[in-house]
């Protein structure tokens, strides 16, 4: 004879897809971690006033991306997904353009975030 399953079974069953995987804390802690750097940047004096502002802009837009992501948004992780390849393609310029070896490191934690936000298990615990 089968039975219905009880509701506790079916909220245990669903309780793994809605929680947040290790992976997007990780990355949505470098996001906020990059915005806090960025922001004290301009806040010391680090950048002359033409820099300031896009420094600025790009420090809301990663806060943006790990508030975001933290939360399981589904626009969180597009935005996430958006800068990790964009600070892939400017680590990769400043690899090459401007012989900067250290941006290898940058580089590299983008590229794997990038391939780690591209999953099909990440993209199923969003909303």
């Amino acid at each position: 004879m089968m039975t219905e399953p009880s509701q506790a079974e079916s909220a245990l069953r669903a309780a793994p897809e809605s929680k947040l995987l290790p992976g997007m804390a990780i990355i949505s802690l470098w996001m906020l971690l990059e915005a806090c750097v960025g922001g004290y940047a301009v806040y010391s004096g680090y950048f002359t006033a033409q820099n300031r502002y896009g420094v600025l802009g790009l420090a809301t837009i990663l806060l943006g991306c790990g508030l975001g992501l933290l939360q399981r948004r589904r626009w969180g992780w597009a935005l996430t997904l958006a800068m990790a390849v964009f600070s892939l393609c400017f680590a990769c310029f400043a690899m090459m353009r401007l012989h900067l070896a250290q941006f290898f490191v940058m580089a590299f934690v983008n590229g794997v975030f990038f391939l780690y936000l591209i999953r099909p298990e990440v993209r199923a615990r969003l909303r």
